[in-house]
């Protein structure tokens, strides 16, 4: 009998997952014509979303995977000009997470999930900042319909990683492997702001989806060294 109902229980996850899939990969964009000066609008994208003072931000975070959701609160502290710290809790103040951004790699201290977060990357642009990894290839850009832009990089594996621009901001990122969207992250902004007040990041073959919104958002002096050390043991 308990058999019968997890057999039914991983039918209806694995059934709702791909019905999950297949609304994202139904998900297409239309070109509508080449991008001009895609170099140039890539070094004004990374110019915008660029860090400028160190910010302390304080958010909301649910990780809902294959239907099992879990949610807590969790600190972003940024600094130029391209580090950050992630830590995340649960609401009884339990720590699940820790992970710096420094030096184009992501730390995690030993035992720590390394499935969570998006890759290096797609991370960055959850916290709204355009930073390619080094290496990356510049393919080109194309205009889309209803004003987006998108910015096409290849890595080196044959993947692509799409940026999609609004207004000069970013707005979207697709990993692409062998034509397929499999990752992605979307960022919703104020109107005139430079960071996200909402990011999602969904892969789509683990069917997990991160989401975290903004609760606060505060200009701090610069950050001790240690903090980029989550390794360390640090207090909050």
């Amino acid at each position: 009998m308990f058999d019968t109902h997890k057999r039914r229980q991983r039918a209806l996850l694995s059934l709702a997952a791909t019905l999950a899939m297949s609304s994202c990969a139904s998900r297409r964009v239309v070109v509508v014509a080449p991008a001009m000066d895609a170099e140039q609008r890539a070094l004004a994208l990374e110019d915008h979303t660029s860090l400028e003072y160190p910010l302390r931000i304080v958010f909301d975070w649910e990780l809902n995977e294959q239907g099992v959701r879990v949610f807590g609160r969790g600190v972003a502290r940024i600094e130029p000009p391209y580090k950050a710290r992630l830590d995340l809790f649960l609401g009884s103040g339990e720590t699940v997470l820790q992970a710096a951004l420094v030096n184009g790699k992501m730390i995690l201290p030993p035992g720590m999930p390394d499935d969570i977060l998006p890759p290096l990357d797609l991370m960055w642009g959850v916290l709204g900042v355009f930073r390619p990894e080094y290496g990356i290839e510049l393919l080109g850009g194309d205009e889309l319909d209803g004003g987006m832009t998108r910015l096409r990089y290849r890595y080196t594996d044959g993947t692509e990683l799409h940026y999609g621009v609004q207004d000069g901001v970013l707005k979207r990122l697709d990993l692409i492997d062998r034509g397929d969207v499999v990752q992605w992250v979307e960022v919703d902004l104020e109107e005139n702001g430079r960071y996200p007040v909402q990011a999602t990041y969904r892969n789509l073959a683990e069917f997990r989806e991160l989401k975290l919104t903004r609760e606060s958002l505060t200009r701090v002096e610069p950050f001790a060294p240690d903090t980029w050390d989550p390794i360390g043991r640090l207090e909050f």
